[in-house]
């Protein structure tokens, strides 16, 4: 295992042919800056999009440049204030060039873990490390066991074909 920091995340989105993000949890307000954006939302006001703008620039970059960006947001219905904000928000994500779908909890496989995890062409694993509060720490844990990754691999393709497209979702 090693630490990754944004920066050999941001390297192995452009040096991928494919990276899958697999979100877990209701609620990721915990997240630095992440409860001014739901707050925002929900009380209707516009998105601070130069909050995202890095982000977004690197979608365009990775998927411009030939890496197809996948993330699969499992969640529950009926939806909470985060997962509101997250469909609510989420074409900004698609129009920057990632495809999102959303898997709702009861189609979900029980056995899920509660880890977020991205996967790179199957080489790569990297797990979001969460504080008991649900503040994210710095970075990501990744790992590159041939028989984790190949069960991540699987697990991506599963959930991939139930999980439901973002233009079909957000209607």
């Amino acid at each position: 295992m090693r630490h990754l920091a944004f920066d050999d995340l941001v390297h192995a989105l452009r040096t991928h042919r494919r990276a899958f993000h697999l979100e877990v949890r209701d609620d990721y307000s915990g997240v630095a800056g992440e409860a001014d954006r739901v707050r925002r939302f929900l009380d209707g006001k516009p998105q601070d999009h130069s909050a995202s703008a890095r982000w977004f620039g690197l979608m365009r970059e990775v998927t411009e440049s030939g890496c197809e960006v996948q993330r699969v947001r499992v969640i529950t219905e009926p939806h909470g204030d985060y997962t509101r904000f997250s469909v609510g928000t989420a074409a900004a994500n698609v129009d920057a060039g990632e495809d999102i779908r959303w898997l709702p909890r009861q189609a979900a496989p029980s056995d899920l873990p509660d880890d977020d995890w991205w996967l790179f062409d199957d080489e790569m694993a990297a797990y979001t490390v969460f504080a008991v509060d649900g503040s994210a720490l710095p970075g990501w844990v990744a790992i590159t066991d041939p028989v984790i990754l190949a069960h991540y691999a699987h697990r991506r393709d599963e959930l991939w074909s139930k999980a439901i497209p973002h233009a079909e979702y957000a209607k």
